[in-house]
């Protein structure tokens, strides 16, 4: 065998070698590359579920603000339904005239009058009911209209003896009938 021969011999298994080694070296490549798309399938799968599951959740969040939002919104509509009926009983009750009124101060004052065994005893009132209240004290021996009082109508007694004092007036009745009675005016103003 000649020197030729053997370069040849020698060259050829180096192409096979080399042939081997590529073929070896593109199969590796192409495992590489599908292991690398089936990666990139599960991370877009993944990216897509997390996108989903984050979109859900702003929807149920906006959701969620919307309906607070609202729930919220009609509280404010039924409180101001509510203070506009009540303006409208204050304003009632500011306006009775007559009978009517004489008959609720009058009763207002004999309640009040219980409290007190006798002794001086002031009235307060409203300065334009002075003239009513005055003519109902003449029937109350001890009892005089002190200083006018800030209020839609009634009285404020008070004993100069003691400290006993008793409100009575339109506002204080009001007040406590408003607040019994406030979830049935609710009821029947909002059908519940």
């Amino acid at each position: 065998m000649s020197l030729d021969n053997v370069v040849e011999d020698i060259r050829d298994e180096a192409r096979a070698r080399a042939e081997e080694i590529r073929e070896d070296g593109e199969q590796r490549a192409d495992e590489i590359i599908e292991e690398a798309e089936a990666d990139a399938e599960e991370l877009l799968e993944a990216r897509e579920t997390d996108v989903e599951r984050q979109v859900e959740q702003e929807r149920e969040q906006a959701l969620s603000s919307a309906k607070l939002e609202a729930k919220q919104k009609r509280l404010e509509a039924r409180r101001d339904v509510l203070q506009d009926v009540r303006g409208q009983v204050e304003d009632e009750l500011a306006s009775l005239s007559g009978d009517r009124r004489e008959t609720l101060t009058r009763s207002l004052l004999d309640d009040a009058a219980d409290e007190f065994d006798g002794g001086d005893v002031v009235v307060h009132g409203r300065a334009a009911d002075k003239a009513l209240i005055e003519d109902i004290l003449e029937d109350y021996d001890g009892y005089a209209f002190g200083d006018s009082y800030d209020c839609l109508g009634g009285v404020v007694v008070e004993s100069t003896q003691s400290r006993v004092r008793v409100n009575n007036t339109f506002d204080s009745v009001l007040e406590g009938v408003w607040e019994d009675n406030l979830k049935e005016v609710s009821s029947r103003l909002f059908d519940q």
